[in-house]
């Protein structure tokens, strides 16, 4: 059975922290989901900060809109923050039919109606 293919959006302290349980916890996350999750793409500000983060593990790319477009991703995990580009990333992403995780607070209170009636 094919992995769920995961973008992360982000890769300051919580993108990171994600990154690592996802990692060190994927046999255990594989056997209750019953597939794999694999983070297959990440986007960042510093590309080197990134790539020494993630070496080989998953592809670092600049421009986050990359991850939401990407045809192969099936879920995005905004970790980014704010509400003004996080928004729009996120609508990209469901625009392109990716579920989409975040732990945005001021992201959903801000614009929680609108996402969640895009989503539907």
């Amino acid at each position: 059975m094919e992995p769920i293919r995961v973008g992360l959006l982000g890769l300051g302290v919580v993108g990171g922290g994600t990154f690592n349980v996802l990692a060190r916890n994927a046999e255990e996350i594989a056997r209750r989901a019953g597939r794999h999750i694999v983070v297959t793409k990440v986007s960042a500000r510093d590309l080197v900060k990134a790539k020494s983060r993630v070496g080989d593990a998953a592809q670092v790319v600049a421009d986050p809109f990359e991850i939401v477009r990407d045809p192969s991703i099936d879920i995005v995990v905004e970790l980014i923050g704010g509400d003004g580009l996080a928004r729009e990333l996120v609508l990209e992403a469901i625009a392109h039919g990716k579920h989409v995780v975040t732990a945005n607070k001021a992201l959903l209170a801000k614009h929680g109606n609108e996402i969640f009636a895009l989503a539907s």
